[in-house]
C-alpha cells in the first residue's frame, strides 16, 4: 500500500514527492548497478563535447563536495574521464566514457519512461501547471527574502 501524504504543507508535499521519485529511481538503478544521483550525471553531462564540472553540480542541486564523490566513483567505474577545459586553462571537462554514453542510454529510457507514465495520468494543462508552480516557487525563493 502506498503512503498519501497528510502533512499538507507546500514543502512535505514536494519532499513526499521527491522521496518517492528518488526511491523508485534508485530501485530501478539498482538493477544496473549504479544509483539515481550517477543516472542524472549521465543525462546532465554533454554526450558529444562533455560539460565542464563546475557546472554539473548546480544543475544537479548538489553540493560540489558531493559531485566529487559521484564523479570519482563514476571515474573509477569507468563511465567518465576527465581532462582540461581547453576553454579554462584552470577548469576540468568531464566527458563520458563508451560504457557512460550506453549507461545513459539505460538513465534517458528510464526517465522517458516515467514521464510517459505520468502523461497517462495527467492533462497537458495539468502537467503545464504543474511546471509552472514549480518554476514560480524557485523564482520566488531565488528573488525573495522570506525569512526577514
Amino acid at each position: 500500500m502506498s503512503e498519501k501524504i497528510k502533512t499538507v504543507t507546500i514543502d512535505s508535499v514536494y519532499r513526499a514527492t521527491w522521496h518517492a521519485i528518488s526511491k523508485m529511481y534508485n530501485e530501478q538503478a539498482s538493477k544496473y548497478e549504479t544509483s539515481m544521483s550517477v543516472g542524472f550525471a549521465l543525462l546532465i553531462i554533454d554526450p558529444v563535447n562533455g560539460t565542464p564540472s563546475t557546472s554539473i553540480a548546480p544543475k544537479m542541486g548538489m553540493e560540489a563536495t558531493s559531485l566529487s564523490r559521484t564523479l570519482k566513483s563514476m571515474e573509477v567505474r569507468g563511465l567518465v574521464e576527465r581532462g582540461p577545459n581547453p576553454d579554462d586553462g584552470r577548469g576540468v571537462i568531464v566527458k563520458l566514457t563508451k560504457l557512460g554514453k550506453e549507461k545513459r542510454v539505460i538513465a534517458k529510457s528510464l526517465v522517458l519512461s516515467f514521464n510517459d507514465c505520468l502523461k497517462k495520468h495527467f492533462s497537458q494543462a495539468e502537467l503545464d501547471s504543474f511546471v509552472s508552480m514549480s518554476n514560480k516557487i524557485i523564482d520566488i525563493i531565488n528573488s525573495e527574502n522570506i525569512y526577514t
